[in-house]
């Protein structure tokens, strides 16, 4: 299993949210420069990059950070947030996005995304459901930055992907998200079981060592973790069986990287 570090935009600024509240946010100090360069350093091959204004509005707001950052050498950029038209993908992946992140418009506009993977690729665009369980477990997906109720199971959700070749899924329990409360084993667990065809990306609560091992033995392809890291609440040497590229430390910790 890889794991993915992620960084959320806002304002141009390194943010975390609280269980998706736009109203609960974390500001860091970091600049997105730094954080990616620091993550490289780790040996971490791909970064997870969100636009939370372009997420809320529909818009991608702030690009030209994302374009300096996929300039960067040595990494990977997965990018989301705001992207609604096929000339918005077209855009990125030009300008060095190696994989697009596309999330409400799957809900809103299925046919529509289904043309994009076709066009584009299954390895260059993944798709973003984030869900809230109801009251009987179910995971409910959420739309525009997670403010709107779609009215629709992940399952239903991912059905008009499945014959057009889907392969990359990122799942986001929004309940979990900056929470560090750790991942929703049991969402994921029957993700990769009524799916297993799917490359699962599991976002939300990852919080140590621990819960990456918990998520690997799933079989999740990746992790996606923003707080955790950005907390260095995980030592080096915990992170490196998930960091293809890391190399022999210089240091035993993240915080010295």
């Amino acid at each position: 299993m890889l794991l993915i570090p992620a960084i959320d935009l806002r304002n141009g600024r390194c943010v975390r949210l609280y269980q998706g509240n736009f109203n609960a946010e974390t500001r860091y100090t970091q600049e997105p420069g730094e954080l990616l360069a620091r993550y490289r350093a780790l040996g971490a091959p791909w970064l997870h990059l969100v636009d939370l204004d372009g997420a809320k509005e529909g818009a991608l707001a702030n690009r030209a950070i994302v374009i300096e950052l996929a300039g960067e050498p040595g990494m990977q950029l997965q990018v989301g947030g705001g992207v609604r038209s096929a000339a918005v993908i077209e855009d990125l992946l030009s300008n060095g996005i190696a994989r697009v992140v596309v999330g409400s418009a799957a809900i809103e506009q299925p046919d529509e995304v289904a043309s994009w993977l076709a066009r584009f690729g299954a390895e260059r665009v993944c798709l973003a459901f984030d869900v809230r369980l109801d009251a009987t477990g179910e995971p409910q997906v959420r739309t525009r930055g997670w403010t709107e109720s779609a009215g629709l199971t992940l399952w239903r959700a991912l059905e008009p992907f499945i014959a057009v070749g889907l392969k990359h899924v990122l799942c986001t329990d929004i309940e979990r998200d900056g929470a560090l409360t750790g991942p929703n084993l049991s969402l994921y667990r029957s993700a990769i079981k009524r799916f297993p065809q799917l490359a699962w990306q599991a976002s939300g609560g990852v919080r140590d060592a621990t819960d990456l091992a918990s998520l690997a033995r799933l079989g999740a392809a990746a992790a996606v973790s923003g707080k955790a890291l950005l907390e260095d609440r995980i030592t080096f040497e915990e992170l490196r069986p998930f960091l293809p590229n890391a190399s022999s430390p210089a240091s035993t910790s993240a915080t010295a990287m």
